[in-house]
């Protein structure tokens, strides 16, 4: 569409200076014909009870029906004229003769105009025209005093005196009109300057472009893009956002009544915020905050929003993928130093040893996993914890599985699983390696339960501090200072809700709960899982109740002088229930 060759602005003021001039115009002509009759209808009302006045004089009848010979009516009647200011007093008798007239000349003469209305008894009211020139004129029939009519009395007012009166009135309505619309140009001015400014100098077609190129760009782009204003309201959100946060984000909505996470909420409040990592419903978000100024004016901020959680899977699998090769590149060394310890024992003819020695190594990876590793049947949630009892070990920290483990089934949501699993082991390490307690030790829980997965994460660490303890799930809460923290187990929670379960805090923990003197028993903060529908339920072989009800009853977790297998059953009671 081409745009127009004259600005809006201007096509908008003409269009109201044409509007107010003609309905100035049309309001003054109807005013001034409204006026006009009025004026005449006046004066002939004037002429009409000025000759009922001269009507009413029994004298004037009884003259007239008597011929009048004294010249009675004429006296009469021009003292009447003289005193009201009309043009003419005529009085006539039945015939139309004159017996009262401004020139004496015409009396005796009959009128020049008909006298049939009046004679016949009706008052009669017009403008005519007679010897005197153009008048407003009252008619009316004289009667004696028996109301017989003897003749009629005509008053005629000048039509100079209503052109007089008549200009006045339009004076004054013109001066009215005048101003009027000299009020109403300066209002459509003022309107029209008052419409560029708002509009930014902007022609009409050029916001129709901005509106659809707006529309294209939000419905268009792969992010979420939520505008607020400088009172926290929001102006502009689209169905990416809305399809991000899991909210409806309609214009005008306060952001305090929006359910939005606590970082997002401090992000719009704020300044500028690059790459803010927070998590909304489901899904890992990555956010930006850009507030937006003109001309020294706060006009609000504009948040853009990318779903980071598919990367944040691949992420997962990628740390499960290097955990793997950490852990084998520990077990190389490893290995090489059980290679020379049988080749040692070889070459000093200790067979039976070394026979021993290999049996012992037999055992796998799955030794290493304690006495619960054999009871988990599921190769990838042994080599998961295989690889991160590699990884505690290099942080001096002894991670085991406990005893009453049992998962005779496979996994058939991995990552989430070790989304649920890595995060409460990898923050109970944390906690045991900062952890007052030594030996530091890790006891993992897993409990088959048909489809559902039951886990128990229980350190030694020195606990949830009794100030966090409300709030330990929400995002941006860490028992531990410094940036960035705060996510990993708000990320658990949600990966559980979304799978139908829940993560919560067992036991806080703390120096209080059994610790002894030396520091070696008790234990830290204990959280649990419930999965659903994580596992196939179909049992592997190897994994039969009765094998692994035999491999149930032993000792507890290494480190933890039995102090750990009480607690794994404690909470896997509390896990269950």
């Amino acid at each position: 569409m081409s745009p127009p060759r004259m600005p809006f602005a201007r096509q908008v003021l003409l269009s109201q200076v044409c509007l107010v001039t003609l309905v100035v115009g049309v309001g003054f002509a109807l005013v001034g014909w409204l006026l006009e009759r009025h004026l005449v209808h006046q004066y002939e009302q004037r002429a009409l009870a000025v000759a009922w006045s001269v009507a009413s004089d029994p004298d004037v009848a009884e003259a007239v029906a008597g011929d009048d010979p004294g010249r009675l009516v004429q006296a009469r009647a021009e003292r009447v004229r003289a005193a009201t200011g009309a043009l003419f007093v005529v009085v006539t008798d039945d015939r139309g003769i004159r017996f009262a007239h401004p020139n004496p000349e015409q009396l005796g003469r009959r009128v020049s105009t008909d006298p049939a209305g009046a004679l016949a008894g009706n008052e009669v009211v017009l403008v005519e025209h007679g010897t005197l020139g153009l008048s407003a004129r009252g008619k009316v029939p004289l009667r004696d005093r028996g109301g017989r009519i003897v003749g009629e009395v005509s008053v005629g007012f000048h039509a100079d005196e209503i052109a007089d009166a008549r200009h006045r009135l339009w004076a004054f309505a013109g001066a009215f009109a005048g101003g009027a619309l000299v009020l109403g140009l300066a209002g459509s001015t003022l309107l029209t300057r008052l419409l560029k400014r708002r509009t930014l100098g902007l022609e009409p077609h050029e916001l129709a472009g901005l509106l659809q190129e707006r529309e294209a760009v939000l419905t268009g782009i792969g992010e979420g893009v939520l505008a607020v204003d400088a009172r926290g309201r929001v102006t502009v959100g689209n169905r990416e956002a809305e399809r991000l946060l899991g909210v409806r984000l309609s214009p005008g909505t306060s952001v305090d009544d929006l359910p939005l996470p606590p970082r997002l909420r401090a992000a719009l409040a704020g300044d500028r915020v690059d790459n803010l990592i927070t998590v909304a419903g489901n899904r890992v978000l990555v956010a930006r905050h850009r507030p937006v100024r003109r001309d020294g004016r706060d006009l609000g901020g504009v948040l853009t929003l990318r779903d980071r959680t598919d990367l944040e899977n691949l992420t997962r699998e990628l740390d499960s993928v290097r955990g793997l090769t950490d852990a084998l590149r520990a077990q190389r060394h490893e290995f090489a130093n059980r290679l020379h310890t049988l080749s040692g024992l070889l070459q000093t003819n200790h067979h039976r040893e070394a026979v021993e020695y290999l049996q012992a190594l037999s055992a796998g990876p799955v030794a290493a996993l304690g006495p619960g590793g054999e009871a988990v049947a599921d190769p990838y949630l042994q080599s998961f914890l295989a690889a991160k009892t590699a990884a505690a070990e290099e942080k001096g920290v002894s991670l085991q599985v406990g005893p009453t483990s049992w998962v005779p089934s496979r996994v058939v949501a991995p990552v989430e699983v070790t989304t649920v699993v890595g995060n409460l082991v990898d923050n109970a390490l944390e906690a045991a390696r900062l952890g007052a307690r030594r030996p530091a030790w890790v006891e993992v829980d897993l409990l088959a339960e048909g489809t559902t997965l039951h886990v128990s994460v229980v350190d030694s660490g020195d606990g949830v501090p009794e100030r966090l303890r409300e709030s330990v799930f929400a995002e941006g809460v860490s028992t531990r200072d410094g940036s960035g923290r705060g996510l990993g187990l708000a990320l658990t929670r949600q990966t559980a809700r979304g799978l139908g379960g829940e993560v919560r805090l067992a036991e806080p923990g703390g120096a209080g709960d059994g610790a002894g003197a030396d520091g070696g028993t008790g234990h830290g903060a204990v959280f649990v899982a419930r999965l659903p529908e994580v596992l196939d339920g179909v049992t592997l072989p190897g994994a039969e109740a009765g094998v692994v009800a035999e491999d149930l009853v032993g000792g507890g977790a290494a480190g933890s002088d039995g102090d750990g297998a009480d607690v794994g059953e404690r909470t896997r009671e509390e896990a269950t229930s």
